[in-house]
């Protein structure tokens, strides 16, 4: 049986993540409370956050960065979408 968790992105009970997938404090507490759906939104996100502000992971200041939006997506309600965005049309 998998493992449930009370989402906090999605707002309800739903499957949780099979490990931890960030180090750290904020690691534990997305394993806690995020489920494996909400997870899915963050990749995206992020991959639209890195492509959009020509991030670079190995940059310890991106990375800064990117962890601050994790923690904003999840626990504060959203983060933000840069300048200029316009998402594709499917």
């Amino acid at each position: 049986m998998s493992r449930m968790v009370n989402c906090v992105k999605l707002g309800k009970q739903a499957e949780g993540l099979e490990r931890i997938t960030y180090p750290g404090e904020l690691g534990q507490r997305i394993f806690d409370s995020v489920s494996k759906e909400a997870w899915q939104l963050w990749l995206k996100q992020q991959t639209m956050l890195i492509n959009e502000m020509r991030l670079t992971p190995i940059n310890p200041e991106h990375r800064a960065l990117l962890e601050k939006e994790m923690e904003k997506f999840f626990f504060e309600g959203g983060t933000a979408t840069p300048e200029g965005y316009t998402p594709p049309k499917n």
